[in-house]
């Protein structure tokens, strides 16, 4: 008889359509992250549209607005939420908010977040408008750890896509994130593989 780990448990904050959270659901229940769950995803805002997405697939979703609090105190409801579920991981997913230190420090190496450029070029918001303006050849999508840099935690892993002559913001997004749909997946197996 062998003994199974218990699955690694994952929560996934998202502020808007959660189409990466999607994925990443997508790809737990196929097992292409092996031996994990999402346990909850958590929205700042209670309108967002992959909270319903969440529920559609089974998963517990929450709703924690700032609601006039400072971030850190806004953060500490999120980490009790997460801490009363166990969390292993937590994954960013169009998570429109800076975490504040105590968040970092409180899962630090256990937060990921996907941004879609080849970091550290164009960090920050409007990453794709940034690499047009730029006149860039390339751009693409980055899994990497958070930390209290802006978008500069260590990289996990990236995956390249180039960008063609009559590119706009609408149309490289779109690419970039059919790309951070099966990025994210591996990156997110290779990390809870080696944990």
């Amino acid at each position: 008889m062998t003994d199974n780990p218990a699955p690694k448990r994952i929560a996934i904050l998202i502020s808007g359509r959660g189409s990466n959270m999607v994925a990443l659901a997508d790809a737990v229940q196929d097992e292409t992250i092996p031996n994990a769950e999402v346990a909850i995803v958590i929205s700042d805002k209670p309108a967002a549209v992959g909270l319903e997405r969440a529920r559609e697939r089974g998963i517990e979703t929450l709703v924690i607005e700032r609601g006039g609090r400072t971030g850190a105190e806004h953060d500490r409801e999120i980490i009790a939420a997460l801490a009363a579920r166990q969390i292993d991981l937590v994954c960013l997913a169009g998570y429109m908010r800076v975490l504040s230190s105590e968040f970092i420090d409180a899962y630090r190496g256990r937060i990921l977040n996907i941004h879609p450029s080849l970091l550290p070029a164009f960090p920050g918001l409007d990453a794709q408008r940034q690499a047009l303006e730029h006149g860039a050849k390339k751009s693409g999508c980055t899994v990497h750890f958070v930390d209290e840099s802006l978008d500069g935690g260590p990289v996990v892993a990236q995956r390249e896509v180039p960008i063609i002559e009559d590119d706009t913001v609408e149309s490289l997004s779109a690419r970039i994130l059919a790309e951070e749909h099966k990025l994210y997946a591996e990156a997110v197996a290779r990390v809870l593989t080696n944990s």
